[in-house]
């Protein structure tokens, strides 16, 4: 990181009043009005507390202040009054720090510092209560049956949500912080013995390469540090809001990154079939959840290639046998086909944005208008035929059929480039179109796994398990692709 004043290892000083200048000095003590600091004197010995409002639980620092000053009524005047005041601390999280440096870091944290005086170190106290919600279901991952609580933006819950589901002496949660200004708070989640250590090495390790001065967008800005993405449009780690899948990528022998004000939980590493999963496949019975899988399946494959194909078709109806002579436009406009594919491509594009910056009492409204006064009139006056508004639309639900939103996103760019190269090249685009889209998915490796295992390279055992929801009780073998150290997930029959 850049070398600057605020890198510098500075000792506590002993004299409080000029650890009081430091903090005005370096974090604005007397400017910013949510920095504060309170002087109180117990056994004739001064006491600073430094604390940021809004960060903190405003009772416990009171009950702590309480216990610090009954010390006056209940104790003598003693060489040791440092320890009796650490001891008389009531809190199950307390640390003691040396420097200025760790002092301001859990300030700024929402912990309080306690410093007393002719010592040259703080006490930190873990009284924090951070502003966020409670745990919901997630709006993008919903379920018919199921758990109804979800990650929120505080790392802290999240994590605990996460061991209320796996008790498990060997989970690990790694802390570190990353941002030279904004110190984020990022927890590296793995079961020890079941993770290969070799992942979670590598992944600790990109971690503490990142070099920036905050990373306030949180978990995108760490994928890219992380995977280095460029403008690769297909995400390479899995985002999830949900506490049960997560747990569940843990017992296969995944890592996850939590980032403190994120709701999203990362899962790496990420293939391109484990962007199709969805919890209400496992929440139905096997048979249920492999039809619902299929119908999602040919979902994505729509969203993908039925403009295309129809396009062809509709260019070239010599192709068609003669009992599907009916595909393709029935009448004729003066805007090319093509053209009318982009534009309402797009359309469907700015409703879905404008869906996300609407009121939801506006919603309903601005759904009737699009539907009904742009589309129908669109058809009436020429500008589309209704073919194209049909398989648009189908195209579009595809789209909104995809489990992960970043993953459907990407696929509309495959979309755009397989429409334009048909439409340059006809069957010929089609066939090379699809051939470079497989080959590039077939190129991207996250974390050094494959993006379409177990499709290339093909594993039969592992594409049985992504084309038939197995069982619970028959699935004993954790998937290869993590290298789990533990490759049994259930005790092997005798």
């Amino acid at each position: 990181m850049a070398t600057n004043d605020l890198n510098r290892k500075e000792p506590i000083p002993k004299n409080i009043e000029e650890l009081e200048k430091i903090f005005e000095k370096r974090m604005g003590l007397g400017v910013s009005f949510d920095l504060g600091v309170r002087h109180i004197k117990v056994l004739k010995k001064n006491i600073q507390i430094y604390y940021i409002n809004g960060l903190t639980d405003t009772i416990f620092i009171i009950h702590i202040l309480r216990e610090l000053v009954d010390l006056n009524d209940t104790e003598r005047l003693s060489s040791r009054i440092y320890d009796i005041i650490q001891n008389r601390i009531v809190n199950q999280s307390v640390e003691i720090v040396k420097t200025i440096d760790e002092m301001t870091d859990q300030v700024l944290s929402g912990l309080i510092a306690i410093v007393v005086e002719g010592e040259s170190e703080a006490i930190i106290v873990d009284v924090r209560s951070y502003p966020g919600r409670q745990p919901m279901e997630p709006d993008t991952e919903k379920v018919v049956r199921g758990s109804r609580d979800g990650y929120v933006e505080n790392i802290i819950v999240n994590t605990a949500l996460t061991r209320r589901r796996i008790r498990d002496e060997r989970l690990r949660f790694e802390i570190m912080k990353v941002g030279e200004r904004s110190k984020t708070d990022i927890a590296i989640g793995y079961i020890e013995g079941v993770a290969n250590p070799d992942l979670v090495k590598t992944v600790k390790k990109e971690l503490q390469t990142i070099d920036v001065d905050g990373i306030t967008m949180a978990d995108k800005t760490i994928e890219e540090f992380l995977l280095k993405q460029g403008y690769n449009p297909y995400p390479l780690v899995r985002y999830t809001e949900r506490a049960d899948v997560g747990s569940i990528h843990l017992l296969e022998g995944h890592v996850l990154i939590f980032i403190d004000t994120s709701p999203s939980v990362m899962v790496t590493p990420a293939t391109f079939f484990h962007h199709l999963q969805h919890a209400e496949e496992y929440r139905q019975a096997a048979a249920v959840g492999t039809f619902i899988r299929w119908i999602r399946f040919l979902g994505v494959l729509a969203s993908l290639f039925l403009l295309p194909v129809w396009y062809l078709f509709a260019i070239e109806p010599s192709l068609l046998p003669e009992h599907l002579e009916f595909i393709g436009p029935n009448k004729q406009t003066n805007i090319p086909l093509i053209l009318q594919l982009f534009i309402a491509d797009m359309g469907i594009e700015f409703l879905r944005i404008a869906a996300i910056h609407t009121p939801t009492p506006l919603a309903t409204a601005m759904g009737l208008i699009a539907a009904v006064l742009i589309g129908q009139i669109a058809v009436d006056v020429g500008l589309f035929v209704p073919e194209v508004i049909l398989y648009v639309s189908v195209a579009a639900i595809g789209t909104y059929a995809t489990p992960s939103y970043e993953l459907s996103v990407a696929n509309k760019i495959s979309r755009v480039f397989l429409l334009l190269i048909v439409a340059f090249f006809k069957l010929p685009g089609l066939l090379i179109g699809g051939t470079l889209f497989i080959i590039y998915l077939a190129h991207i490796r996250a974390l050094n796994a494959p993006y379409l295992w177990p499709f290339i390279p093909f594993n039969p055992q592992a594409i049985t398990h992504i084309l038939i929801r197995r069982t619970v009780p028959g699935s004993k073998i954790r998937p290869s692709i993590v290298h789990p150290r533990d490759r049994f997930r259930q005790p092997a029959d005798e």
